[in-house]
């Protein structure tokens, strides 16, 4: 991914968009332009280099996976504590 930051700042241009399309075309990668200080593009950058990562897909196409990661309670017959909770270890 090729990003053109600080497009807030439009009068300090020194890549115009052209040249990064054009970079980015001959690297084979994706290019974005983005304002982090502005939030512009921010999110969507983010979100085409997950959709971009090996496996992955849109969530309109495939049920996100989740796990759980509540712990499980301990046994009955588990060590307690000297205040009488949890796992000793």
């Amino acid at each position: 991914m090729l990003v053109g930051n600080k497009t807030d700042l439009s009068d300090k241009r020194q890549v115009s968009t052209e040249e990064g399309e054009r970079k980015a075309k001959e690297l084979n990668v994706m290019f974005i332009e983005t304002s982090a200080k502005a939030g512009y593009n921010v999110k969507q950058l983010f979100r085409r280099v997950a959709a971009a990562l090996p496996g992955m897909e849109s969530p309109e196409n495939k049920k996100i996976d989740t796990v759980d990661l509540r712990p499980n309670p301990p046994p009955q017959d588990a060590p307690q504590d000297q205040e009488g909770g949890g796992c000793i270890c």
